[in-house]
């Protein structure tokens, strides 16, 4: 136990991750502690962090808080550094907070122990469902006997994590322990405050293929305690999420609802047994009507506080050392349960190393490298280079047996990760870019488009690749400004607002940048296409350009009269296949559209010919959108959150038209082999011709 410390409590951070913002929200409360600096080595995050909350000192370099005298460290870093950053606070004289677990190994653990005890500092361990509201209360509910003897105890949790984000893969994504290392501890110590110590433990896991970056995605436990039967559900998948415990006695069962911050009871009650029944859950569905909506307003003023067990934690260890009380968990505790796992992590890292390692094996020379080869492009082109007898590769996020059986090189992998992308490229003559991220957060577009785009550039420069094809996207441009009476070339404007326009412009901006300065700084022999939207058998049920998919239908924003960008499948692979081998295209950008005119209503009174009622489809004129979009963004000040809808976003709604394609006409000898024209007869083959019904948007109105 420390003597207190008078006067301040200089508190650093270590770590600007999600867990930071909680942790240091609840220590500004406190009106006897000063955050003195932050360190990250994503000294971005850490910058961004440390502005909103008003603290001046930011580093990359751990020692480097030693200049701001702090008397406690809070390490709030992935699992696989707590060690080491524990050792280095406690030998700069530091009281150290680390998040769960405490290490990843006993070993780890025993060692910060016993540094911590030869400094005389204090070391605790951040088990901050402990403090969660509704816990405590079903705690408190159980010593008051109100469920009677406590026979089990159920952890059901559901949850996601942030997207891979590129770069050296992390632990999330290359520790096979990670979910149990993560959340099962939670669970572990939680149990054991209900049934007692521990005894024996049973795990497994299992991965349901869902997840392409994390391996075991299905955790289950069961625990036998000295008091009772615990178990442990965790998944990645069930939807909605959930984090409830059930605590079940001779005389009631317990419900608390993590996410609502609801604990419910059910009671033996007098009288025959479903008259009991039936009156718990309608006086429970009572009290839920009211709770629900409090707990929402309660949150949506602050009353309630977001992650309240985090918060709450992450303030009892200031104020024990600051009161020179010992913290309320101990180093101790926080090895123990890192021994109970410790076990089965070590089974599942060692099964993903395996599998990781299995990845990188010698590989053939072959023609051609294609990313992206499972999407609706890279088909089409692999399908096109096997045709003409070429030897390909393809890099896939999943295990794909029928490509392997079809003669292809097959290499799974992230984009996002450099070494497997430097893997895939090694030996192939050319490469085609074509994977990036269609869909997901802003980590799934950085991930997926930029470090893709990086990787893929670098590795083409370190094993002198011929050429790199690189599909960029018209989305590049600028929509919202762009003059409808002069001609769309590849010197048009880029968008100037790329972050309002979202994710997925952003990114593919800056991926063409990372090409193009490739191209102009290192030599680079590569070449950039831009394809118009890509139409062909099995496109009918992705929105066209100027159109919304929202909640199950289709929303076409302004007149129908407008005109589409298109372009047939075969006709991109044409160009990519030109691109490759024309000596001309090298170091170039090549917009590639079909000439033919198409306008937004026929090509929806087409796709609705062939889906049918399938589809359902409403026009909105832009003014109506624009009147939506201001309220949204409106809503979104007053909550200070980002929206998916804007003005601008709007405005950009707006398809490219006008097209001038002699470039791609000159440098890569392009035109259109399939057309439009035929390209809609293969892909509304079963559709009734237009005209023959009620234009969809007129049906609609």
């Amino acid at each position: 136990m420390n003597a207190g410390i008078e006067g301040k409590l200089r508190i650093a951070i270590v770590g600007a991750g999600y867990v930071a913002r909680h942790h240091i929200a609840a220590l500004r409360r406190l009106d006897f502690v000063e955050i003195v600096g932050i360190c990250d080595i994503d000294t971005k995050a850490a910058q961004a962090l440390a502005t909103s909350f008003g603290i001046e000192f930011v580093t990359g370099d751990f020692t480097r808080l030693a200049e701001r005298h702090p008397h406690a460290v809070y390490v709030l870093t992935p699992p696989s550094s707590h060690a080491p950053l524990t050792l280095q606070a406690l030998d700069m004289g530091c009281h150290v907070f680390v998040e769960k677990p405490m290490a990843d190994s006993v070993a780890e653990c025993d060692a910060m122990i016993a540094k911590a005890r030869d400094k005389g500092l204090q070391l605790s361990v951040d088990h901050s469902d402990h403090f969660d509201p509704v816990v405590m209360q079903a705690q408190a509910w159980v010593k008051a006997g109100r469920i009677g003897e406590v026979l089990s105890f159920d952890v059901l949790r559901s949850s996601d994590y942030p997207p891979y984000a590129g770069g050296p893969l992390p632990g999330m994504v290359k520790q096979g322990s990670y979910p149990f290392r993560d959340l099962g501890v939670h669970g572990l110590y939680v149990l054991e405050s209900f049934l007692g110590p521990i005894g024996e433990l049973d795990v497994h896991y299992r991965s349901s293929g869902r997840s392409t970056n994390l391996k075991f995605d299905e955790w289950d436990a069961r625990a036998q305690c000295t008091d009772g039967v615990g178990r442990l559900l965790l998944s990645w998948n069930i939807r909605p999420m959930q984090n409830r415990i059930i605590v079940q006695g001779t005389r009631g069962i317990i419900e608390a609802d993590r996410f609502l911050q609801i604990c419910r009871i059910k009671r033996v009650l007098p009288g025959p047994k479903f008259i009991g029944i039936v009156l718990t859950a309608f006086t429970n569905a009572l009290r839920d009507v009211v709770r629900v909506p409090w707990n929402v307003l309660r949150f949506a003023t602050g009353r309630l506080r977001p992650s309240p067990g985090i918060q709450h934690g992450a303030q009892a260890f200031a104020q024990a050392l600051h009161g020179g009380s010992a913290p309320p968990i101990s180093a101790e505790e926080g090895r123990r349960h890192v021994e109970l796992m410790e076990a089965v992590c070590a089974r599942a890292d060692r099964e993903r190393r395996d599998e990781l390692a299995a990845r990188i094996v010698p590989l053939a020379p072959v023609d051609a490298l294609v990313t992206g080869a499972a999407g609706f492009l890279g088909r089409a082109l692999v399908a096109a280079l096997r045709a003409r007898g070429q030897s390909v590769r393809v890099l896939v996020r999943r295990a794909d047996p029928a490509a392997e059986s079809a003669g292809l090189q097959v290499v799974v992998g992230d984009l996002g990760d450099p070494a497997i992308v430097d893997h895939a490229v090694q030996g192939a003559r050319v490469v085609y870019h074509v994977g990036a991220a269609m869909r997901g957060g802003p980590g799934d577009f950085e991930a997926g488009t930029v470090w893709g785009t990086r990787n893929v550039v670098d590795a083409c420069a370190r094993h002198a690749a011929e050429r790199l094809v690189y599909v960029s996207s018209l989305s590049v441009l600028d929509h919202a400004g762009r003059d409808p009476a002069v001609a769309v070339t590849e010197n048009s404007a880029f968008e100037p607002w790329p972050d309002r326009r979202g994710a997925y412009t952003q990114t593919k901006l800056t991926a063409e940048g990372i090409v193009s300065d490739a191209i102009r700084e290192r030599a680079l022999p590569a070449v950039i296409v831009r394809p118009g939207q890509i139409v062909g058998p099995g496109a009918e049920r992705v929105t066209p350009n100027g159109t919304l998919a929202l909640a199950g239908r289709w929303i076409a924003v302004g007149p129908a009269q407008q005109t589409l960008p298109l372009v047939y499948v075969d006709d991109v692979v044409d160009a990519l296949l030109l691109a490759a081998q024309a000596p001309a295209a090298t170091g170039r950008i090549f917009n590639v559209v079909d000439p033919q005119i198409v306008t937004q209503g026929d090509y929806l009174a087409r796709v609705k010919g062939k889906l049918g009622d399938e589809l359902k489809l409403l026009r909105v004129p832009t003014g109506v959108f624009m009147a939506l979009a201001a309220g949204v963004e409106l809503l979104g000040k007053l909550l200070h959150r980002s929206v998916p809808l804007t003005r601008y976003r709007v405005r950009s709604l707006r398809p490219l038209a006008n097209f001038d394609i002699s470039a791609a006409r000159s440098g890569l000898g392009w035109e259109p082999r399939i057309g439009l024209q035929k390209g809609f007869e293969r892909m509304f083959a079963t559709a009734a011709e237009p005209g023959t019904a009620t234009p969809p948007e007129t049906a609609d109105s």
